[in-house]
């Protein structure tokens, strides 16, 4: 694959769009939210992860005819078999609310010792928007959930994200240390590679 020289985002999420910032910059590849192509979030109607990190890809690098690289994420609970899943952002309805999100996903959790959790990430880069060979990555983060949130970093359910090994919840790190072992730091690290 050629080297990027730009590389547009297929996210308005400003959480995302730091993360991603911050894993791409020593690739010295200017990266541009789809903000900027007047480019609105589409619809994620679609079961699975990668079936919505594709369609955002393509609609970015339709409306920018850039490149693009759209990302889908969620946390997955064992206790609720997966869910919230691909439905994360919008778990509590619209409008999206990080905030009712959390107290939603406590509330399911209320009377269920297991607590096993993990954020699943898809990202999918594609060099056009017809691209038949879309580059497809992913990673996974796991920890527990909490009754009570921790931590002023991150964003979504990254409070409520517990992480034994640390004894910290994802708002407790730093970016930079979220950006090495996160999810869409896994992601990412093995998009870079390839």
């Amino acid at each position: 694959m050629a080297k990027l020289e730009k590389l547009v985002i297929a996210s308005n999420n400003q959480g995302k769009l730091r993360e991603i910032n911050a894993l791409l910059a020593p690739l010295s590849i200017e990266v541009i939210p789809q903000s900027n192509f007047n480019a609105g979030e589409i619809n994620e109607p679609h079961d699975t992860f990668v079936e919505n990190a594709l369609a955002k890809a393509r609609h970015a690098s339709r409306c920018s005819g850039l490149p693009a690289l759209a990302d889908d994420s969620g946390i997955c609970v064992s206790a609720l078999n997966g869910a919230p899943g691909v439905n994360s952002a919008r778990y509590a309805g619209e409008p999206k609310s990080d905030e009712r999100n959390n107290l939603k996903l406590i509330e399911a959790l209320k009377n269920n010792s297991d607590r096993r959790a993990y954020y699943y990430c898809v990202i999918v880069l594609v060099r056009h928007a017809d691209d038949p060979q879309p580059i497809i990555v992913d990673g996974s983060w796991y920890g527990e959930i909490i009754d009570q949130p921790r931590g002023e970093g991150g964003f979504g359910y990254d409070p409520y994200f517990f992480l034994p090994e640390f004894g910290k919840t994802s708002a407790e790190l730093s970016a930079e240390q979220k950006n090495l072992i996160s999810h869409r730091g896994q992601a990412l690290t093995h998009l870079v590679e390839i």
